[in-house]
């Protein structure tokens, strides 16, 4: 069988997605993607995730819903790996961040809520780690802002050698050309680690709306091939080798109850998005709260 290159491998797995209705392509929160992402992850204890871990972050989510705070945040459930919940936040610049931290300090209603929130989601965990990550518009391919229709996201990290930055653009260059003329339907955001983990992180995020559309990727992953061609897969190869030390895919499927969404979103599919309280009380902090890695 012929060899396909990690990077293929991997975007194959990670670009194929059912493309969403003209309508919502077109919505307000599809205009720009924010520059700065700040992704916390949450190891739970062994028998503390599920309908219990659900409760504690309602509460977070209750304290964000009463206070009409403007920032969002989607929360997830991984599908591999170490069992964890994944927290997502998005802001336009790092100034944006500082000024929602700041504003949260000085609401004492909601800092107190979700102070009690983290106390009582604290008693869950095992651990909890932070990273912060920057947009890259040019290593993206039709990034989507617009999650709400979605119920999936892979998360594919990148480590790129010290010293290789060149020969990674290269790769991701060359890989965008080709999903462009192939894979119409194919998209994805670039993101590098800036703060929380080694130099030289990338990862790439997209978004599913049913795990069927995975199955594709394999068929699409021939079509990329057959676009690149035989010489250019070998030149994909050989720098891929050359610039990226390893690779990691993993899978999130979102969780309602640990999410903070757009009411726009909630409006789009209540049923989804707006479920039956878990019989709660507490709430969480921006700084220690849902906001950082896969």
């Amino acid at each position: 069988m012929k060899k396909v290159s990690s990077f293929l491998l991997g975007l194959s797995l990670a670009v194929t997605c059912v493309c969403v209705a003209a309508a919502q392509e077109m919505s307000p929160g599809n205009a720009s993607i924010p520059k700065v992402l700040q992704i916390t992850r949450e190891f739970v204890k062994p028998g503390k995730a599920g309908m219990a871990h659900d409760k504690t972050e309602d509460a977070f989510v209750d304290a964000m819903r009463r206070a009409k705070w403007p920032t969002h945040y989607l929360g997830m459930n991984s599908l591999s790996g170490k069992s964890r919940a994944l927290f997502l936040t998005w802001y336009n610049s790092f100034e944006a961040w500082q000024k929602d931290s700041d504003a949260t300090d000085k609401n004492a209603a909601l800092s107190s809520a979700l102070d009690r929130a983290s106390m009582a989601d604290g008693e869950l965990l095992e651990s909890v780690d932070q990273g912060v990550f920057y947009f890259h518009e040019e290593m993206s391919l039709r990034p989507r802002a617009d999650l709400s229709q979605m119920r999936y996201l892979e998360a594919t990290v990148f480590h790129v050698r010290p010293g290789h930055d060149k020969e990674w653009t290269e790769v991701v260059k060359m890989a965008k050309a080709g999903y462009e003329k192939a894979v119409p339907g194919a998209h994805w955001g670039m993101y590098e680690e800036i703060y929380g983990g080694n130099g030289g992180t990338y990862l790439l995020l997209t978004s599913h709306k049913a795990l069927a559309e995975i199955d594709q990727a394999f068929a699409e992953g021939k079509q990329f091939e057959a676009a690149l061609g035989e010489d250019g897969m070998k030149k994909l190869d050989e720098l891929y080798a050359a610039s990226v030390e390893s690779s990691q895919q993993q899978l999130f499927v979102f969780n309602p109850h640990m999410s903070y969404v757009k009411d726009e979103w909630i409006k789009a599919d209540p049923g989804f998005w707006k479920p039956k309280a878990t019989a709660t009380s507490a709430t969480k902090a921006p700084a220690e709260d849902k906001k950082a890695k896969p």
